[in-house]
């Protein structure tokens, strides 16, 4: 009890990297007298509507052992992962800070909920394959006492990806790795495409790859809220902010090469409240950058990258903002109930929506035809120029469908490599990074967190080696390429 009101963070062990919040606060505080004596005060001051005690409880709590800086999937998976690996129950405070409440400009809720293994790297097919066992056992992992099940709405219809006589052999060279790795996937001659799926124009197919299990789609938000109630039921801690500021102390070394460094270490957080100039600080032994697409501002503002260009000091998260269109339209004649999630060779894509003959797909842009990311305005143009053509030359009977609806929604997109960043920074050393996945962070959240918590608590990965996907990779300049993102 004496270490717990004088600390209210867990022990130096159980974080693993002897993490803890250094500063103290008064005992009367911590004992939870302080509310009392205002209730106190309150009772003798003259007149009811004038309250100089303010209410605080729509503050965050003003020490957490781990603060995670995003509430998407992606930091409500940590969050989960962190709860569930700790040792004792109880043992770590968790914070997780979201500043868009309503989860209007989240991408997960925008994200179209496709889920395949159909990769070129390694760890992403084994980050997929844990993350498909999680969602059909979902209610396994995240179920409530007296709260009713999870239903994720898992469609496995398959992911269906198509090559032309250029892409035909990198294709044959992914598919084997995705075996190897144990995922089902077959290739498909354009005969026996057109067999299987008649309603394919096969014009321009020189190959196809087709998962055969463990691929579809699935409910996001049915995700992402089973991941909220279910951290919640375990004691994790949410606020509806903004961080707008770290503090940190900072100590100078050298690397092997001689090459001299600051190391830092957050120590607070800055929490501006929603609506308000107000803030409250929050003292930490850690913080994970789950921020997806403004991960890299936060990662500014914890001094990431302020330093000489071409040094590990100056080198940035290279993780911005990409806007991405998603359309819904309606086709009578369109595929029927077999359909998979379709990727042309030249990256349009689509799949079914629902029983009634509607559709979802997109396109991504060029690096020329990147759209403005400053809005998630819908370019309808974009649908007619770039989407629709070869989407109806694929598939005739989408010559006559009608677009419905459309939106827009955000990559936290890695433009060094297309991949996530996963794991603590080299010289924030209390900084762990869980985003940058270009597309593919929804579908792997249950294994990112995991593997996060991971090294959170034991110092190194455990279940599925992350190595690669480390920030160091971008000072060292070893990319990880991804060749199959949407």
């Amino acid at each position: 009890m004496l270490r717990r009101a004088l600390q209210p963070g867990l022990s130096r062990g159980v974080l693993g990297r002897g993490l803890g919040t250094h500063r103290g606060r008064s005992t009367l505080d911590q004992n939870g007298k302080v509310p009392e004596i205002k209730k106190k005060v309150q009772s003798v001051l003259p007149g009811g509507a004038w309250n100089p005690l303010h209410d605080t409880s729509y503050l965050p709590p003003e020490h957490s052992d781990v603060v995670i800086v995003g509430g998407g999937v992606i930091g409500l998976s940590v969050a989960y992962w962190l709860k569930r690996l700790e040792k004792p129950r109880g043992a770590i405070r968790v914070l997780v800070v979201e500043r868009d409440h309503t989860y209007s400009q989240a991408s997960t809720a925008l994200s179209v909920g496709g889920i395949r293994q159909q990769f070129s790297v390694p760890e992403n097919i084994q980050l997929s394959l844990f993350s498909v066992e999680f969602l059909r056992n979902i209610n396994e992992y995240l179920a409530v006492v007296d709260d009713p099940p999870l239903d994720i709405q898992f469609n496995p219809s398959g992911y269906l990806l198509l090559a032309s006589e250029k892409g035909a052999a990198v294709m044959e060279s992914n598919v084997k790795v995705q075996r190897q790795e144990g995922a089902k996937v077959c290739l498909m001659s354009p005969e026996q495409l057109r067999n299987k799926f008649p309603w394919i124009n096969t014009e321009g197919v020189a190959l196809a790859s087709y998962g055969m299990e463990h691929e579809g789609w699935f409910d996001p938000w049915c995700l992402l809220q089973g991941l909220r109630r279910k951290v919640q039921s375990m004691g994790v801690l949410f606020c509806h902010g903004e961080v707008t500021r770290f503090v940190s102390s900072s100590s100078h070394t050298k690397t092997t090469s001689g090459e001299e460094v600051t190391l830092r270490r957050i120590h607070e957080v800055h929490v501006k409240m929603d609506r308000s100039l107000e803030y409250q600080p929050v003292e930490c032994a850690l913080v994970i950058n789950a921020a997806g697409a403004w991960s890299g501002q936060i990662a500014e503002l914890a001094g990431v990258g302020k330093g000489p260009p071409g040094t590990l000091q100056g080198t940035k998260l290279p993780v911005e903002l990409r806007k991405r269109y998603v359309y819904l339209w309606h086709c009578p004649q369109g595929p029927g109930l077999e359909t998979p999630f379709v990727m042309d060779a030249g990256g349009a894509y689509f799949r079914r929506e629902g029983l009634g003959n509607n559709y979802l797909g997109g396109c991504s842009p060029t690096e020329e035809e990147e759209p403005d990311p400053g809005n998630l305005e819908v370019d309808h143009d974009f649908f007619q120029d770039k989407v629709w053509p070869p989407l109806a030359q694929r598939v005739p009977a989408f010559e006559t469908l009608k677009v419905r609806s459309a939106w827009a929604g955000y990559y936290d997109y890695n433009t060094f490599d297309q991949n996530g960043v996963v794991g603590p920074h080299p010289l924030v050393v209390n900084m762990y990074f869980a985003t940058g996945f270009s597309g593919h962070g929804l579908q792997q959240a249950p294994a990112v967190g995991r593997a996060v918590a991971e090294m959170v608590l034991d110092g190194h990965f455990q279940t599925i080696n992350l190595s690669p996907f480390l920030f160091n990779r971008f000072y060292l300049g070893e990319k990880v390429q991804e060749h199959n993102i949407i």
